[in-house]
C-alpha cells in the first residue's frame, strides 16, 4: 500500500538561498520557496494497520525544512568550492558549523557569511535532484527505526509550483 503526503496542504515548507557552480544562470546565489511532497509503500501492519503514521512522516519531513529554512544552502562536497581553513579529505562538516563564519570562494567569487545563516550540506550540488535525494535517504533513515514494513520512501523538493525532482530509496 502506498501513502501519500502533499506537501503544499501539509505545510512542508522551507525558503533557502542556494547556488549551482558553474551552472550559467544558476551559478548565483538565489532562492526559492520549496514545498516537499513525500511517498511511502509498505504493509499495513500494528494495532492500526497503517502503513506509518501520517503524524510521523510529517513530522519528521518539517523538522528538515525547518532546518534548511531561511539559510544558505552549501554543497560542501562541491569540487568549484574552496573554503578557507577546510580540508574536505580530512575535516568534518561539523567543522564549518563550530566556526564563527565561513569563508570561501567559487571561480573567484569570494564569499564571508556567518555560519549561523548557512546550512552545510554533505551533498555535490543543492539542486532538487540531490535535495530530493537527501531528504528521501534522511527519512528511509529515521522512519526505518521505528517502522520494519516500509518498502520504499520517494520525496519530490519542488522549486515551485510545477517543477520538482523525485527520489526513491528502496528500503532493504
Amino acid at each position: 500500500m502506498k501513502i501519500l503526503v502533499n506537501g503544499i496542504q501539509s505545510n512542508l515548507r522551507f525558503s533557502s538561498a542556494h547556488v549551482i557552480p558553474g551552472h550559467d544562470s544558476c551559478g548565483f546565489i538565489h532562492g526559492h520557496s520549496y514545498f516537499v511532497d513525500v511517498e511511502i509503500e509498505g504493509d499495513r501492519a500494528g494495532e492500526f494497520e497503517f502503513v506509518v503514521d501520517f503524524k510521523d512522516v510529517k513530522g519528521f519531513t518539517k523538522a528538515i525544512c525547518d532546518e534548511l529554512d531561511h539559510r544558505l544552502l552549501i554543497p560542501v562536497y562541491n569540487n568549484l568550492i574552496n573554503f578557507k581553513d577546510f580540508d574536505k579529505g580530512k575535516d568534518s562538516i561539523f567543522d564549518l558549523k563550530e566556526q564563527k563564519s565561513v569563508y570561501f570562494k567559487i571561480e573567484g567569487k569570494g564569499y564571508s557569511l556567518p555560519s549561523v545563516d548557512c546550512v552545510f550540506l554533505p551533498l555535490p550540488y543543492t539542486s532538487a535532484e540531490e535535495l530530493s535525494k537527501f531528504f528521501a535517504e534522511t527519512l528511509a533513515k529515521k522512519l526505518s527505526e521505528t517502522y520494519d514494513n516500509l518498502q520504499s520512501v520517494s520525496v519530490c523538493v519542488n522549486e515551485g509550483i510545477g517543477q520538482g525532482a523525485l527520489y526513491r530509496k528502496d528500503i532493504e
